[in-house]
């Protein structure tokens, strides 16, 4: 069943350049889609899955997510449970929403009056910019609201909507005090309550109505909402409403669509059909395909299409004008697969065709960034634009004979919503094989770089290694120049006592010569006293060469510290790289798997074409063989051959498939393998490193025990030392007597 359209067509002068970018499009490519900054700048469609909606409000009681579109537009998705309340908000922008599920009551000021208005599904309705509503639930409500955010950008933090109680209360005490002539005790009461969430139950009942705070609350509630008792807003009358057409919403549901047939139907609310929306910059749509329906290619020439899928999974296939002013093979093609909940964006002037699967519908609503009529524009059926053009015009512009373009034209007798069997199923497959491609690509990139990384890595490494190398060079040659000029400073020091020495024996020899007996004895003590001085100078020279020794070998085991510390790091570094590269694997694991999936339904996708396909020869058959026996036969061995053709071909595809898919199993099985291998080396060379690091620290170990029994040596040889020089005073010069004690009575001879 047919009815009347709304779909009219442009006048000629204003959609033949469209139609010429259109015609001079002759290659397609895919492109992921970019968020534009506002509806100036929608460029390429936009795809927003239900995932990635921004969570606003969640309570126990409801919820509200929100979706950006760009700069200008904003959606929100609102659900209130059985009996919530949505608390008083005033509108920043305009607000068009359209009720999904589950009924409500919406109430709200206009022109100084409150208005009440019974929600159900389906209903389509628009709040002004700064008016004050709040919503209350009967059932589970579903919501789709969108808001002309692109009005109040002067203020980017502003937001959809604010709290009414954040709005009064955001003035100090005295200025409340003044207005609301209350005492200071009921306004502190105020402020210190508990601030509500936003979505609530039921509003709080523990306060007595003859209370200076209710007649308080009251007083600022009937402000904003005009409502006599806030514990009894439900209850409550509206008040009655002179002109309904104001408060009238527009049911999808229940209005007859401005069209239908066998495919499915469509309805467009627009300012004519609803009141409410004059002044708007929002209009209404919502469009049914039945299974293996299209939406035919079409554009919408004054319009962006913001679209909400309600129900069933579908394909959007979008034509990209990359440039108006030039065809040269800027038109690209985009595909999504959308399901329940997922957010499109088709900008206008971009040819679309909206496409169901075989097995389900596709139902999906949206809004229009105009309320008036938009007039989208067919490009094939009955109702096509080009059928305006002179055909011979048209056959020049594709380069076709008139009898094909008439031809092409006069084919299809249907209009606007046409059978398309399995064409959403090709368009998954595309999809399939294009997202295939790209994450080939992308794994491409992503080994070239890890390559590259690995490159830089070892040139950094090699680098570090060459600098410890030239910095262990310079050491070394610092320490053998400092033990040169030590060597060079003994020997000075040597000759000099050595010279020192002679001067002392010629002084001796002259004393010898005035004093033989007394010279003989004090040189035989100098001769003692020289040889221990030469033994303190060695014990000396020894212990600075200990020193000396030890102060190297402390500077060697900081050296090997240090170089443990390194390889530490290393180490570590090494055990995040293989972290990283289990990673990667799970996500290689990951896209095979979906791979796997998709290849699934690709042979279900054949097999059930292969069954219509079969199903339909069959009827062919019959039908031709009533009419044309000996024909029939002619063609049955053609399209024979055709089939087992079809068949070899599937054949050999499925033969290529597994051979590539074996081979893919086959390289992930050696990078395994390879993996597998590196870890053992790795595991191997830290338990070398582990059993070498413990050999230097037990090294070390007894490098200090040795140390300090070198050092209580020579302590206890400095001991012996001294008792010698002690002793050997004590027998070389006698105690000198002592003068008498003066202190006592009796005088006592010491010596």
């Amino acid at each position: 069943m047919q009815q009347t359209m709304r779909f009219k067509v442009l006048p000629l002068f204003s959609f033949l350049s469209l139609v010429t970018l259109f015609l001079c499009t002759d290659s397609f490519s895919d492109q992921n889609g970019v968020v534009p900054s506002s509806e100036s700048s929608f460029s390429s469609p936009l795809l927003i899955k239900k995932d990635q909606r921004t969570p606003i409000v969640a309570t126990e009681f409801g919820k509200i997510s929100a979706v950006q579109i760009g700069d200008g537009y904003h959606l929100q998705f609102i659900t209130l449970e059985p009996n919530a309340l949505l608390l008083p908000l005033l509108l920043h922008s305009d607000m068009v929403f359209f009720v999904h599920t589950g009924t409500g009551i919406l109430n709200w000021i206009d022109e100084d009056c409150e208005r009440t208005l019974e929600l159900k599904r389906g209903d389509v309705f628009r709040l002004r910019s700064g008016t004050v509503f709040y919503v209350h639930s009967n059932e589970k409500l579903r919501v789709y609201a969108i808001f002309d955010v692109g009005k109040c950008l002067n203020d980017p933090c502003l937001g959809a909507y604010s709290s009414v109680r954040d709005l009064l209360l955001g003035f100090d005490d005295r200025t409340l005090r003044s207005a609301f002539a209350v005492p200071e005790d009921i306004l502190r009461k105020i402020r210190d309550a508990t601030k509500p969430p936003m979505i609530i139950h039921t509003l709080p009942r523990n306060r007595t109505r003859g209370s200076e705070e209710y007649k308080w609350q009251s007083r600022l509630v009937r402000l904003f909402v005009r409502v006599e008792d806030v514990t009894d807003h439900l209850a409550m009358k509206p008040i009655v409403d002179t002109n309904k057409k104001k408060s009238r919403t527009f049911n999808v549901f229940e209005e007859d669509p401005d069209f239908e047939n066998n495919n499915g139907r469509s309805i467009v609310v627009d300012e004519k059909d609803l009141d409410a929306l004059k002044g708007s910059r929002f209009g209404f749509f919502m469009v049914n395909l039945t299974k293996g329906s299209m939406m035919g290619p079409h554009w919408n020439p004054s319009a962006c299409e913001i679209s909400i899928v309600l129900q069933g999974e579908g394909m959007i296939r979008v034509v990209n004008q990359q440039s108006l002013s030039s065809c040269k093979n800027n038109s690209k093609n985009e595909s999504f697969m959308v399901e329940e909940g997922d957010v499109f964006v088709v900008p206008k002037f971009h040819p679309m065709a909206q496409m169901s699967f075989e097995n389900s519908s596709f139902v999906f609503m949206g809004f229009s960034t105009s309320a008036k009529m938009n007039h989208p524009q067919f490009l094939v059926g009955q109702s096509s634009v080009l059928k305006v053009l002179d055909p011979e015009v048209l056959a020049v512009s594709f380069n076709l004979s008139n009898e094909t373009i008439k031809g092409l034209l006069k084919a299809q007798k249907e209009s606007v919503i046409f059978e398309c069997v399995s064409c959403a199923e090709g368009e998954l497959a595309k999809l399939m094989r294009e997202i295939e491609e790209r994450k080939r690509r992308e794994e491409e990139e992503i080994e070239r770089r890890r390559k590259e990384e690995e490159e830089a890595r070892k040139r950094e490494e090699e680098r570090k290694r060459e600098e410890e190398e030239a910095k262990r060079r310079e050491e070394e040659t610092e320490r053998r120049r400092k033990e040169e000029e030590e060597a060079r400073k003994r020997e000075e020091e040597r000759k000099r006592e050595e010279e020192e020495a002679k001067r002392r024996e010629e002084e001796k020899r002259r004393r010898e010569e005035e004093e033989t007996e007394r010279r003989r004895k004090e040189e035989e003590e100098a001769r003692k006293r020289e040889e221990e001085r030469k033994r303190e100078e060695e014990e000396a020279k020894r212990r600075e060469e200990e020193r000396k020794r030890r102060e190297e070998e402390a500077e060697q085991t900081r050296k090997r510290e240090e170089e443990r510390e390194r390889e530490e790091e290393k180490a570590k570094r090494q055990e995040e790289e293989r972290r990283r590269r289990e990673e990667e694997e799970k996500e290689a694991r990951k896209r095979e798997e979906e791979e796997e999936i998709a290849k699934k339904r690709e042979e279900e996708r054949r097999r059930k074409e292969r069954e219509e396909v079969e199903r339909k020869r069959r009827e062919e058959q019959e039908r031709r063989r009533r009419e044309e026996e000996a024909r029939k036969r002619e063609e049955e061995r053609k399209r024979e051959e055709e089939m087992a053709k079809r068949r070899e071909q599937e054949r050999q595809r499925k033969e290529r498939e597994e051979v590539e898919r074996k081979k893919r199993e086959e390289e992930v099985r050696k990078r395994e393998e390879e993996m597998a291998k590196r870890l053992e080396e790795e595991r191997q060379r830290k338990e070398r490193e582990e059993v070498e690091r413990k050999k230097h620290e037990e090294e070390a170990m007894r490098r200090e025990e040795e140390r300090k029994r070198e050092e209580e040596a020579a302590k206890r040889a400095e001991e012996e030392r001294r008792k010698r020089e002690e002793e050997e005073e004590r027998r070389r010069w006698p105690p000198q007597p002592q003068p008498p004690s003066t202190t006592g009575g009796n005088m006592v001879d010491e010596s």
